[in-house]
C-alpha cells in the first residue's frame, strides 16, 4: 500500500472495508485513493488538507506529489500558501520580466528552481517550489544582497518550463544583438528590407517550430515581450520568448515576405509566402490582427506532402476507408465531411481529391483561403472583395462543364442550394459543414431552409470526425483505468483489455502524446435512411436505422484505437464522448 493511503488508514479518514472493496473490484493498490476520492468516500479538499498537514510537520516532503499524477501541485501549493501566508503564482498567468531575471547566472537559477517575478525599491520576489528549502532561499539572498528576499510559490513544472525557455533564449542571444546592431544603424526602409539578421530569426523560429511539429505559429506582442508560440498536436506551447523591440522588425518583416502592407496596422490582413525549411518546401499562410498592444500574427505551416496524404495514412480505419470510398464512387449527390474546428476536415477532403483526381474528370474546387496547390484540379480561391463568395463561385463553376466539385465550406443558405441543385443535376459535390456528428448534418441542412425530400435525394454520405493525440511510442506504458472510467465503458470494451498511456518523456515533451490521428464515423445514406430523412424523421430513428445497417458511432470507433493502444481512453473520452 502507498504511504498517503497507509496513514490515513491509520487516522481514520478511510475505512478499511472501502480499500477491501476496491482491491476486491481488481483496483491496483496505489490507485485506491485516487479511486476513493473520485467515488466520493473522501474529497479532494480534505485529502490536500491533510497532505499539507504533513508537509507542514516535516513528515512528507512536497515530492511526495509526485507519484500521484491526480493530484494537483497547483491545488497543495495553493493551499500550502495559504497557510505559510505566501502568494501563490500562476506563472503563465503573468507578464514575465526577462530583463530582471537576466541580472543572474541562469545555471544557478536552474541549480535551485527558482525564478525572480518582480522587483521594487525595497524587495525582490522570487517564486520557488519548495518554502522549506532553506538553503535555496540563502543563495538567492546572495544574489540579490541589497534586497529584501520574498519567497512565491510556484509549480515546479511551470518553473522548470520558464527556465527552459530562457536557456532557448540565451541560445539566440547573439543574432538578437545583432539585430540590434542593425536596428541602431538602419536609416531608410530600403536598409530595413535588406537587413539580414531578422531573415536568420526567422528562419531559426520557422526551423524550431517545424522541428517540433507545429501545424500553427503565433507571434503575439504582449506589454514587455514578443512571444512565439507553437500548436503541436492541437495545443499550444511557447518555443521563445523576445523583449518588445525584436517584435516591430519581425512582423514588418513578415509582412514583407507576404507582400502585405507594412504601413496598415489598424486592420486584419492575410498573405502567403514560401521557404525551404532544411530540404523540404513549406507553404505559410500568414494571418495579422490588430491587438492591444501590435498586431497578432498567426502563420499556418502547409507542408505540400501532407496535401498527397491517402486517406488510410491519416488513421481512417479500413471498415470506415471501405464505406467512404463507396459514396466518392457515387456518378452525383453530395458529400459531407463535419465536425468542429481543427479536426482535420480539410486534410480530409484533400485526400477525397487525391482519389477523385484523373484526366478523364473535371474536378473544380472553390476554397477560402485555398490551402494546397494539386495538379489536375482547378481551384478557385473566394474573393468576398471583389464579389467572388462562395454562392457566386458555385454559379460559375456549374458553367465550366465539371464532373466533381469541392466546396471548403457551405456557411450560408445560398451556397447550400446551389450544391444541393448541382448535386441533384449529376454532378458529385464534397464539402464541410460545421456539425457535432454525421447525423445532426441532416436536421443542420433542414434549419437552413432546405426542403427533406430534396436532402434526402441529394444526400450520399456523411462522414464525422475528430483528431486524437497518438500514445508516444518511447514512453508507452500500461494505463490502469478508475473504477467510474471502467463502469462508463464496460458494456463497449471486452474483460481483460488492456489500455495503454504515454508517461511523459524528452521526444514527446513531456506530454506523453506524439501526433494526431483521425477517428470517424462514416454514413452512407441507404434507400431506407433515405425514405426516412424525406419524412422528416428523428435523429433517433435515423441513428436506430443506421446502426441495424452497421453504422459504427465515432465514440466506438475512438474506442478501437484505444483498444489497439494508438491513443488513451482518457483523450478518446475527452475528443469524442457526446
Amino acid at each position: 500500500m502507498d504511504r498517503i493511503t497507509t496513514d490515513l488508514l491509520e487516522n481514520g479518514s478511510i475505512m478499511k472495508g472501502q480499500v477491501e472493496r476496491l482491491l476486491a473490484k481488481g483496483i491496483a493498490e496505489n490507485l485506491i485513493l485516487r479511486d476513493i476520492t473520485l467515488s466520493g468516500f473522501m474529497t479532494m479538499d480534505r485529502l490536500i488538507r491533510f497532505i499539507v498537514q504533513k508537509v507542514r510537520e516535516g513528515e512528507y516532503s512536497l515530492d511526495i506529489i509526485d507519484n500521484y499524477d491526480y493530484i494537483q501541485e497547483s491545488a497543495v501549493l495553493k493551499k500550502l500558501a495559504q497557510e505559510l501566508d505566501l502568494k501563490f503564482v500562476d506563472l503563465d498567468s503573468i507578464d514575465m520580466n526577462y530583463k530582471l531575471i537576466s541580472k543572474v547566472p541562469l545555471s544557478q537559477l536552474q541549480k535551485y528552481n527558482a525564478i525572480p517575478i518582480s522587483m521594487d525599491d525595497m524587495s525582490i520576489t522570487v517564486a520557488v517550489n519548495d518554502p522549506f528549502d532553506i538553503d535555496a532561499q540563502e543563495a538567492i539572498q546572495r544574489l540579490f544582497p541589497k534586497k529584501i528576499l520574498k519567497i512565491a510559490l510556484a509549480t515546479k513544472k511551470q518553473i522548470s518550463s520558464y527556465l527552459y525557455k530562457i536557456a532557448l533564449k540565451d541560445s539566440v542571444k547573439d543574432l538578437i544583438g545583432r539585430i540590434r546592431d542593425e536596428l541602431n544603424s538602419i536609416t531608410t526602409l530600403e536598409e530595413q528590407q535588406e537587413a539580414s539578421s531578422i531573415l536568420q530569426l526567422i528562419d531559426v523560429i520557422l526551423k524550431t517550430c517545424i522541428n517540433s511539429r507545429a501545424s500553427d505559429i503565433h507571434i503575439e506582442p504582449t506589454e514587455r515581450n514578443c512571444v512565439v508560440r507553437g500548436r503541436v498536436d492541437g495545443k499550444l506551447t511557447e518555443m521563445f520568448i523576445f523583449e518588445k523591440d525584436i517584435y516591430p522588425p519581425l512582423a514588418s518583416r513578415l509582412k514583407l515576405l507576404s507582400n502585405l502592407d507594412i504601413a496598415e496596422k489598424r486592420k486584419p490582413q492575410d498573405g502567403r509566402f514560401s521557404t525551404s525549411v532544411g530540404s523540404r518546401e513549406y507553404d505559410f499562410r500568414i494571418s495579422t490582427l490588430p491587438i492591444l498592444y501590435g498586431e497578432s500574427i498567426v502563420m499556418r505551416v502547409l507542408d505540400k506532402q501532407k496535401a498527397l496524404v491517402k486517406l488510410e495514412e491519416a488513421g481512417m480505419d479500413a471498415q470506415s476507408y471501405q464505406k467512404f470510398i463507396k459514396g466518392l464512387q457515387a456518378p452525383y449527390g453530395i458529400i459531407l465531411v463535419t465536425g468542429p474546428t481543427g479536426s482535420g476536415k480539410t486534410t480530409t477532403l484533400y485526400g477525397a481529391l487525391n482519389e477523385l483526381r484523373n484526366v478523364e474528370d473535371k474536378v473544380i474546387t472553390v476554397e477560402d483561403p485555398v490551402e494546397y496547390r494539386m495538379n489536375l484540379i482547378q481551384q478557385v480561391q473566394v474573393n468576398p472583395k471583389v464579389g467572388l463568395s462562395f454562392a457566386d463561385a458555385l454559379r460559375s463553376i456549374l458553367r465550366q462543364d465539371p464532373d466533381k466539385i469541392m466546396i471548403g465550406e457551405i456557411r450560408d443558405q445560398e451556397t447550400l442550394e446551389i450544391a444541393i441543385k448541382a448535386a441533384l443535376t449529376g454532378h458529385l459535390v464534397i464539402s464541410t459543414l460545421h456539425t457535432n456528428d454525421s447525423i445532426s448534418a441532416v436536421p443542420r441542412m433542414a434549419d437552413m431552409g432546405i426542403e427533406h425530400y430534396l436532402i434526402s435525394g441529394a444526400l450520399v454520405a456523411i462522414q464525422a470526425q475528430r483528431l486524437v493525440r497518438k500514445i508516444c511510442v518511447h514512453c508507452k506504458e500500461v494505463d490502469t483505468l478508475s473504477a467510474s472510467v471502467l463502469e462508463e465503458i464496460s458494456e463497449s470494451v471486452p474483460e481483460g483489455t488492456v489500455f495503454y498511456k504515454g508517461k511523459g518523456c524528452k521526444e514527446c515533451a513531456g506530454t506523453g502524446y506524439m501526433g494526431r490521428e483521425m477517428i470517424c464515423e462514416v454514413l452512407n445514406i441507404s434507400e431506407e435512411l433515405s425514405t426516412l430523412i424525406a419524412k422528416g424523421a428523428s435523429k433517433e430513428a435515423m441513428l436506430e436505422q443506421a446502426k441495424k445497417e452497421g453504422f459504427i458511432p465515432i465514440f466506438q470507433n475512438g474506442l478501437q484505437k484505444a483498444i489497439d493502444g494508438v491513443t488513451s481512453i482518457e483523450e478518446v473520452l475527452k475528443v469524442a464522448k457526446g
